[in-house]
């Protein structure tokens, strides 16, 4: 019995490799399709706008240009720096970094370690999941939950956005889950715990923007809260706000003591709620509050 357990961990740990290798694309281009479309829909107000302004039979030229497909899917993963297209056996998790020694088979720029550090976290997160829940719907559940965390993570530390498209299905994949009892938060508790959770950080950047002037956090951060919040249901919010806020301060201050804020002078908060919703999973959401309350009594 163990060892069918851990068999059906590691081929859940293969499997969370190749989303993991997903994931990586998800975090790079995402940001960049969401530019595009909102260029296209400001080239579009304004085409519309100057047609508006003109006599009739004057329309301003179409601003529609064509452009080569990109997407999720579209084109194929390359180098950044030369535009080489990967082979795929230079696109295989983890191993083809190790085989390329982390450079470009054809210029030799180096290749960033997080691409294969991205495919081990995801791949362990799988594991995880499989070896607690076995190959069960709960598995997948809290495994598609892993995934969309990981890509939010690195998205809003690069960007500082948190895209509707990931925090929302996010949301609803929580509410669901609960409804087909494949998470143990009853569905009372995870629709009351996305309600709270969104309404919480609502009125503390309201507070916060009324007192200073300033916006402390943006609207995907309270949506972000909102999905953990259906996850894991209300009585889970206090421990995960409080691990993500004590967190997020510990590593601003240092980062503000090292010099290594970025322009601005801000962190974004995503990724501090995310590795609180991690550690809610792993440790529970209990567990991660009382470690919390320990190290603030040191």
């Amino acid at each position: 019995m163990a060892l069918s357990v851990w068999l059906d961990a590691a081929v859940a740990g293969v499997f969370g490799l190749l989303i993991g290798s997903f994931l990586n694309v998800v975090i790079y281009r995402l940001p960049r399709i969401l530019e595009l479309q909102w260029e296209r829909e400001v080239a579009d107000y304004a085409a519309a706008s100057a047609m508006a302004r003109e006599p009739e039979g004057s329309a301003a030229a179409s601003t529609d240009a064509s452009t080569a497909p990109f997407n999720l899917l579209v084109p194929r993963s390359r180098c950044q720096a030369c535009g080489h297209q990967l082979r795929w056996y230079e696109n295989i998790p983890v191993l083809s970094y190790l085989a390329l020694r982390g450079k470009c088979a054809s210029c030799g720029v180096r290749i960033s370690m997080r691409y294969p550090l991205v495919e081990l976290l995801t791949g362990a997160l799988f594991f995880y999941c499989a070896a607690r829940f076995g190959l069960t719907a709960s598995a997948a559940a809290w495994a598609l939950f892993c995934s969309m965390l990981v890509a939010m993570a690195f998205i809003d530390w690069d960007t500082t956005l948190l895209p509707d498209n990931l925090t929302l299905p996010l949301l609803w994949a929580g509410l669901l889950a609960s409804a087909a009892g494949f998470i143990e938060v009853s569905l009372a508790e995870s629709v009351v715990g996305a309600a709270g959770g969104y309404l919480s950080l609502w009125l503390v950047y309201w507070a916060f923007k009324l007192s200073t002037g300033k916006e402390g956090m943006g609207y995907g951060d309270f949506k972000l809260f909102a999905a953990l919040g259906a996850w894991f249901g209300w009585p889970a919010l206090v421990p995960l706000i409080l691990m993500a806020s004590v967190v997020g301060a510990c590593v601003g201050i240092a980062m503000k003591v090292t010099s290594g804020l970025r322009e601005g002078g801000y962190v974004p908060f995503g990724p501090f709620l995310v590795g609180a919703g991690l550690a809610a999973l792993i440790l529970g959401p209990h567990a991660v509050q009382n470690a919390i309350l320990g190290l603030l009594r040191l």
